[in-house]
Order: C-alpha cells, then structure tokens, then sequence
C-alpha cells in the first residue's frame, strides 16, 4: 500500500504536471471545445494540492476518495465530473480489495465511460485510460505505460469526436488532439515517474 510520504509526492507530482501544462491543454480546448480544460485543470488540482497534507494522511482509499470530491467540486465543465468519477472509483474499489490495483484501475475507467456516456475511440480521455488500463492488467513496466499513454493521446488527432463538445464540430475535429485525451496522458506520466 502506498505510504502518506509517497502519496503526497503522487499528489504534487500530478499538481505541478497539470498546472505546466494548463496552457497547453487550454490551447488544445480552444481548437475543438470550449477553451476551459487547462485552467479547469489547474483549478482542481491546486485544491488538491492544496489539502495534501491532510489528504496524504488517509489512507489510500479514503484519500482517493478525498481527491475525487475535490475534483467534482472545483473543476468546470465536465472534466469535474469525469476526473472525480475515476478517483471515487479508484477510492471504492481498493477499499474492498486493496491490492488489486489493475481490477480497481479498469472499473474506475468503465466508471467514467458510463458517466460519461461514451467508449474507446470517441475521442475523449478514455482512448488513453482503457489502453494504460489494459497495460496496467498485463503488467507492463512504468516506462510502457508512459510511451503508450502519449502514443495513444497524440491518435486520438486523427479521430472524428464522437462524444463531448468537439463532437459538434463533426469532421473538424479530426486534425486535433482530444484535450482530455491529453491531460490523461500527461497524469499517468507524473504517476508514474513517482511510482517507479
């Protein structure tokens, strides 16, 4: 089980890559969405960061639950919600089984679908969650995951929205980014340089 002192490094690492990057992603929205994923972002992350101290003191679960609550009421739009979603999931199912990581990661990720009403390669943050959720399952190194997780944000370029407010756009979305795709991406890798 992860340990507070390592936790609190999980959870600035994570603040500190979002709040790098909110720009990036803020760039990324304006082209197919509403122009609002990065400062949202950064809005939810440095409440977390924030309460880390006293988030890093629960245990797993319950500070994985903690995190997810503080996204849900901090972040706009719907990256609140989803992002919330998959921590409160995460929270929930290492509460019963606290080991098992890879099975907690993958209801987590089916968590978020049915919030948010979507699936793999709609071009949202799942066409890199369900991938990084199956390399988890099979036991792939940090490294793997990583590599996969910005090859598969950087696919969803080539996707037509299904889902989401670029789904508007139709064939224009194809030709960018899912911002959402790429925040996902950018959060494995800060969880993952810590972990491993």
């Amino acid at each position: 089980m992860i340990g507070e002192a390592r936790l609190r490094e999980l959870i600035d690492a994570v603040a500190t890559t979002v709040t790098t990057h909110a720009d990036e992603l803020t760039s990324l929205d304006s082209a197919i969405g509403d122009g609002d994923h990065g400062l949202n972002m950064k809005r939810g992350f440095d409440a977390v960061a924030a309460e880390a101290r006293s988030i890093a003191a629960k245990p797993l679960p319950e500070a994985l639950k903690a995190i997810g609550t503080t996204l849900v009421m901090t972040v706009g739009g719907a990256s609140g919600p989803l992002y919330g979603t998959l921590f409160l999931t995460l929270g929930k199912e290492l509460a019963a089984a606290p080991q098992d990581y890879a099975a907690a990661l993958r209801k987590a990720v089916d968590a978020v679908a049915a919030r948010g009403k979507s699936q793999l390669g709609q071009k949202t943050m799942l066409d890199v969650l369900y991938p990084v959720s199956d390399a988890v399952a099979a036991t792939k190194n940090a490294e793997e995951i990583v590599a996969l997780a910005f090859a598969e944000a950087e696919a969803t370029r080539d996707r037509k929205a299904i889902r989401g407010r670029a789904s508007f756009l139709g064939e224009r979305s194809i030709g960018h980014v899912d911002p959402g795709a790429r925040s996902s991406a950018l959060i494995v890798e800060a969880v993952a340089k810590v972990l491993n």
